[in-house]
């Protein structure tokens, strides 16, 4: 289920499990993020401040993932997240973070 993210659409894409993952954050995916997660303007505040945590991130990608495979669990992203280290997840979050900050 290999999907390819569409960036006029504000997608971003994470490997997870050697599958790329599309990562959307429609409006559905940030009300459940900012349920869980607290405000969106204080998580990108800490996020620039260097202070998001794996937790976080991990909950972030989540809630905004387009088509979630049954077999991918938020362990498995976190796992994904350490593994690939954060240089690699950083320009997804930032295109994430982007997208709720500008819109479309």
């Amino acid at each position: 289920m290999t999907s390819v993210a569409n960036p006029a659409r504000g997608e971003a894409a994470i490997e997870v499990g050697g599958e790329a993952l599309v990562l959307r954050p429609s409006f559905e995916a940030l009300v459940a993020a900012e349920e869980e997660l607290g405000p969106l303007f204080a998580l990108i505040e800490r996020a620039a401040e260097g202070g998001l945590g794996l937790s976080e991130m991990a909950a972030l990608i989540w809630h905004c993932m387009r088509d979630r495979p049954d077999w991918c669990t938020r362990e498995r992203i976190g796992a994904a997240i350490a593994e690939a280290g954060l240089a690699k997840a950083t320009p997804v979050l930032k295109t994430l973070l982007t997208q709720i900050l500008q819109g479309k």
